[in-house]
């Protein structure tokens, strides 16, 4: 990995990149355990190295060869926007995302995150119901994310319940590769879509949820994407959405993005 410049020391970088890390997926109570199976089902499915899509990739907070989230390549009139949590992305630490990453890195692999725009919900409370943001990157070599990616997702609206869905994540780490699991959509009693996928560990957060080359949902939202790893949650992916998608397709100055807060379960 190329490593770009740093606001503070990478080791302060690192560690609040852990800090954002550690915001989502705690162990949980029993009794918490009980309630989320019971909303995504009982089908045990489990996630498994997938290879590389070119429309999802790793992000690295920090300048660290640490990659410890994930995110999407969206469909925009720029060509140069990803999706992924909120939760993942804080004011001050850089970050730079890799699509199809697949162990390593060559520089002209590397996107830097140039501006960032969170939903006003987001900026106010964190209200996990905007756990989402888009980013516009761009790389010392030139040229459009989706051009040189090969593929980009459409932004969607929440899944249907038992819709099916695909979700791809990098699981937290140096190098390494994707994890991928196909299974079906839910709904929580409190409005959050969710699914039933073991291995959906730390560093999936803003990982997306595709129905073909819809992207319905990313790892975040409740619990910060949920505290059990075969349970995952998203932000309900609706107008305000797509608002804040033709917000940062206009290009204007991005967010400040606070410190996520950490999750209780």
């Amino acid at each position: 990995m190329i490593v770009q410049m740093r606001v503070v020391s990478a080791a302060l970088n690192l560690a609040v990149a852990m800090v954002l890390v550690a915001a989502c997926r705690t162990p949980s109570e029993p009794s918490v355990k009980a309630a989320e199976a019971a909303v995504a089902g009982s089908v045990t499915k489990s996630a498994e190295p997938v290879t590389p899509q070119p429309a999802v990739g790793a992000l690295f907070l920090g300048g660290t060869d640490a990659h410890t989230c994930t995110a999407s390549v969206v469909h925009s009139t720029g060509q140069n926007l990803i999706l992924t949590a909120a939760h993942c992305l804080t004011a001050g630490v850089p970050v730079t995302f890799v699509p199809a990453f697949d162990d390593k890195a060559a520089p002209d692999d590397v996107w830097t995150v140039d501006a960032v725009y969170l939903d006003p919900r987001w900026l106010a409370t964190q209200d996990p119901k905007a756990d989402y943001a888009f980013a516009r990157v761009s790389r010392s070599a030139g040229g459009a994310l989706e051009s040189v990616a090969g593929r980009a997702l459409t932004l969607g609206v929440a899944p249907g319940d038992s819709a099916p869905v695909t979700v791809v994540g990098y699981p937290l780490g140096v190098g390494g590769t994707a994890l991928g699991c196909d299974t079906t959509a839910g709904m929580d009693p409190d409005g959050y879509p969710s699914l039933h996928c073991g291995g959906l560990v730390d560093g999936t957060s803003g990982g997306p949820w595709m129905t073909g080359s819809t992207v319905v949902g990313v790892i975040g939202g409740r619990d910060g994407g949920g505290c059990e790893d075969n349970i995952s949650y998203s932000s309900p992916f609706d107008a305000a959405t797509a608002d804040l998608l033709a917000r940062a397709e206009a290009g204007g100055p991005g967010d400040d993005a606070p410190a996520a807060l950490g999750i209780e379960c």
